[in-house]
């Protein structure tokens, strides 16, 4: 079976039933549960077999760019026991329901037969499995996924497939949640007034950072605690040719950058790890062609010549963009030290307010769209 020609069927298609997205006036209950987490409304005999491998391997997969390679996210098998067990995973944060839809001997397999209009169930019986995502389906700030197969090979290899997409939808859904929990307590709107004034950009700036250093095309924000700290900066070149946007450049640069700016206290320098793996994506950040680049980094010595480790370090995102209006190259670098703690939702938090990125002319546009 062909499962790339799994269908994203339109949602009046599957279930027959008006959408009920989060929009104005929406008020149900936000979605709740441990960020981090997916609900996973599957059978037993599935979730023990080759298609909860396909889901631990995809979803659960270990982050290889973090010190203690935890999990993308935390699966947790959840059984349709008797109805308040169907309840109590519709409150969830991010649900994926999963299951085989010609086997109607298990309650899960059951309900999602039930939940597919006549001729999405006919598709599906006929070889054509289906991966459809919902946001908001029954509580708002919610993620949920169905994906069904006729069959527990089909389910497995679409899942297998499927798999990095859905990892990249939840943690979109994780990171728009977690801007709101992030600016809830406040803001330091001044410093963001003053980036834009000085550098024509602004990045939100959460009520407990502090700018370290603030130089003509540097800037470093700071959120130092009694054992843990996570700062991030932002760089930026004028008139760049954009073909020099290379991921290789990007590390000299970063390092560069950290060398001269991050000095620590017994005269170490922050320098990405190459031993260790490092991830790089193509992406779209709002807009503009750039990379995604992800490892670690530690605080580094040199004594003539002898490079040696302080012990110090952990992950990092960077973010590197060519901005055409301007003819910039941004990096946005955001990095943590944490030990003793899991690292995966601090780095998150740095995602978060790396995407809240404008420009002046990004805030130009949005304010001539609204007038």
């Amino acid at each position: 079976m062909n499962t790339s020609q799994s269908l994203l069927i339109s949602v009046s298609v599957l279930f027959g039933l008006a959408g009920c997205g989060a929009l104005e006036g929406d008020f149900r209950p936000e979605a709740g549960g441990i960020e981090g987490q997916i609900t996973v409304v599957i059978d037993s005999l599935l979730w023990q077999g080759a298609v909860g491998d396909s889901l631990r391997a995809t979803l659960e997969a270990p982050i290889r760019t973090l010190p203690s390679m935890e999990p993308h996210f935390n699966l947790v098998p959840w059984h349709l026991t008797d109805q308040r067990a169907l309840e109590a995973a519709q409150e969830k944060r991010n649900i994926l329901f999963t299951g085989v839809i010609g086997d109607t001997t298990t309650n899960e397999s059951r309900w999602l037969y039930h939940r597919f209009a006549d001729d999405a169930r006919a598709s599906i019986l006929g070889g054509t499995p289906v991966v459809l995502a919902r946001s908001d389906e029954w509580r708002r700030r919610q993620q949920v996924y169905y994906v069904v197969a006729a069959t527990s090979e089909g389910l497995a290899q679409t899942l297998s497939e499927h798999g990095p997409n859905m990892v990249y939808a939840f943690n979109e859904a994780t990171r728009i949640r977690m801007h709101r929990e992030l600016f809830d307590i406040g803001r330091q709107r001044d410093i963001e007034r003053q980036l834009l004034e000085r550098h024509g950009f602004t990045v939100g700036v959460q009520h407990d950072y502090v700018v370290a250093v603030d130089t003509a095309n540097f800037v470093w924000l700071r959120r130092i605690l009694s054992d843990t700290w996570r700062s991030l900066f932002v760089y930026y070149q004028e008139r760049v040719d954009p073909t020099s946007l290379t991921p290789a450049n990007v590390l000299l640069l970063r390092n560069t950058l950290t060398q001269e700016h991050m000095e620590g206290t017994q005269g170490g320098v922050v320098e990405v790890v190459l031993t260790q793996p490092i991830s790089v994506d193509s992406i779209d950040f709002k807009g503009r062609f750039g990379y995604e680049i992800r490892g670690l980094w530690e605080m580094a010595g040199y004594d003539g010549g002898r490079r040696f480790q302080f012990g110090q370090g952990g992950g990092f995102v960077s973010y590197a963009f060519y901005d055409e209006p301007t003819q910039r190259l941004y990096l946005i670098d955001g990095m943590l030290f944490a030990p003793g703690y899991p690292k995966r939702e601090f780095l998150r938090q740095l995602e978060v307010i790396a995407h809240t990125f404008r420009s002046a002319q990004d805030i130009a546009a949005a304010a001539a769209a609204s007038r």
